[in-house]
């Protein structure tokens, strides 16, 4: 007889909820909670979710309600839900959706109202919020301008009171694109968790998958369902080139309907790929107080088409120009696709009011269950300074300290010892300065790729590697986004951006995708002993042992005797 201590769930008062894996009702539990609670850690035993306002917004946004998330509780909880969780969970629920964006589709004005004028008077009193609105149409409505949409959006969610954005959306261009390849069960959730029969309520939002799942396939689809044309904005040129032979290769689109806008090309199509970079480089010469559009005159992109969608590959990065940007085409679809949300500046907010909220997240350890990206192994290998960078470490001023550690030449053994142990693999050796690059790749006589290279190097030198016919790859941080290396098999992490827990999940997803040979993935970190070398790296390891990777230490000797 299952009784309620057979149940997965501890409801704990700080909305903490611990998830028993083993329990028997886990597997529904799980997807239960997912629905309005992020997950927190994911080791091998119990999962820790956390019940935030955010995430129950997100939920509501989705049609999720407060009955349904006290049933989810209550049903599954081993011990009884304290009263002050359900009590929070309906107060914070009940903020989304009071105030409503709304447009007439005559004028095509747009409105903000509500149902309660005193709501919305305490709203508008708020200055940030004041200096968005328009005139006051009547007791319940403020007029709002067509580009303060998404501004307006971000000021709300400061104040606690998450708009429902109920406008709609321009259709753009029609475009006819069938999709070739056949979807995955989880991917073809992610697409009609993001549509959402394609209401008001949906075409956009945020899909996070791990590295490897196959995010551009899902972003493909998406295309394919909005049926309109589409404007894709990638981390790189190599990473937008991707993108276009991706289309070509999987969807029955020609490539002269696509177009690259980056540094080299200037093409703007039915479908138009272009990168971060080339939308947010600043004129020089423009004044320091000149217009969003005087000074990143590439902007105009965004309105250079009736562009029906946009989607925004490795949304996590999406930087301060674009999001400004973003704020002025709220009535495009929008898709954000990433492996993490993780913003060291806590800018996760912003993603939920510009982009739209998570609509799907898929737990790595999950995939990697299913064989849809390749099991991995997380080693932490300790290296002692030697004394006369011990003494340079000791004295140096605090703001050099972790490149002095993190660049020692006592890793540069352990880097020849791993590749040596891995021979036969793919191996990329990945570090964040570019001197200690060039000593590693001269020592392994290996090729290296870092922002200086040129494009054409980068791209001989990346299919190289992905023919076999270069082993060891030395590559900085231009690798840590959208590099499709499918055989990469081991990475040895020397350097990284301080305690990026982003980075450190991005850099593991360069070796996740599935190896042809069912082989499994191994990733080191070369981390300085005793110094903010380890501190930092303890911290970037964070997000990944939370996803329920566990890092393996090892001492330099294990790994040179």
């Amino acid at each position: 007889m299952v009784t309620a201590y057979d149940n997965p769930l501890i409801v704990q008062s700080d909305a903490s909820v611990l998830l028993e894996v083993a329990a028997p009702k886990a597997g529904d539990a799980r997807a239960a909670l997912a629905r309005f609670a992020e997950l927190e850690k994911s080791p091998e035993h119990v999962h820790t979710y956390r019940i935030t306002p955010l995430s129950l917004w997100n939920a509501a946004s989705a049609g999720v309600d407060a009955d349904d998330v006290a049933a989810t509780l209550v049903d599954y909880a081993k011990y009884p839900v304290p009263d002050g969780v359900l009590v929070d969970v309906r107060d914070q629920m009940a903020r989304y959706g009071r105030l409503r964006i709304v447009r007439d589709f005559d004028s095509g004005a747009l409105a903000l109202t509500t149902a309660e004028p005193a709501l919305l008077e305490e709203v508008a009193r708020d200055r940030d919020v004041a200096a968005l609105l328009g005139d006051r149409l009547d007791g319940n409505r403020y007029a709002l301008a067509l580009g303060d949409r998404g501004p307006l959006k971000q000021a709300l969610l400061r104040l606690g009171w998450p708009a429902a954005d109920e406008a709609g959306y321009v259709e753009g261009a029609a475009l006819d694109l069938k999709l070739r390849a056949t979807l995955r069960t989880y991917q073809s959730e992610a697409v009609a968790s993001w549509w959402a029969d394609g209401s008001a309520a949906g075409g956009n939002g945020v899909l996070v998958l791990p590295c490897g799942a196959g995010k551009t396939v899902i972003g493909l689809a998406a295309i394919a369902q909005a049926g309109a044309s589409v404007l894709v904005v990638a981390t790189s040129i190599l990473a937008a080139r991707q993108w276009i032979a991706e289309l070509c290769d999987k969807t029955d689109i020609g490539r002269e309907q696509v177009g690259e806008y980056s540094g080299e090309h200037k093409q703007i199509r039915s479908i138009t790929v272009a990168t971060y970079q080339v939308l947010t480089w600043r004129d020089p010469t423009a004044d320091d107080d000149a217009p969003l559009a005087e000074a990143h005159p590439h902007l105009a992109l965004f309105d250079a088409q009736r562009w029906g969608m946009v989607i925004y590959d490795e949304v996590h990065l999406l930087p301060a120009p674009v999001f400004r940007a973003t704020a002025q085409i709220q009535a495009v679809r929008r898709l954000g696709l990433t492996a993490t949300l993780v913003r060291e500046d806590g800018k996760e907010p912003d993603v939920f009011a510009l982009i739209g909220p998570k609509r799907y997240d898929a737990p790595w350890r999950d995939l990697e269950a299913q064989g849809w990206i390749a099991p991995a192994t997380c080693t932490e290998v300790r290296i002692g300074l030697p004394d006369d960078e011990r003494m340079g470490y000791a004295t140096a001023p605090e703001r050099q300290r972790y490149r002095l550690a993190a660049t020692t030449r006592a890793k540069l053994p352990v880097i020849e010892a791993l590749t040596a142990r891995h021979a036969g693999d793919r191996v990329l050796v990945i570090g964040q300065y570019l001197d200690q690059l060039s000593t590693i790749a001269e020592r392994l006589d290996a090729p290296v790729v870092t922002g200086r290279t040129s494009q054409a190097v980068r791209e001989e030198r990346f299919a190289a590697f992905r023919d076999g016919n270069l082993p060891v790859l030395v590559v900085s941080k231009v690798a840590n986004f959208s590099i499709d290396l499918p055989e990469a098999n081991v990475a040895i992490q020397v350097s990284g951006a301080f305690g990026s827990r982003q980075e450190e999940a991005q850099r593991l997803g360069r070796i996740l995708r599935p190896k042809a040979d069912g082989g499994q993935a191994s990733f080191y970190s070369l981390v300085a002993r005793e110094t903010v070398d380890q501190a930092f790296a303890a911290r970037r390891q964070r997000f990944l042992t939370e996803q329920g990777y566990a890092y393996t230490i090892l001492d330099a000797d294990q790994v040179t005797t």
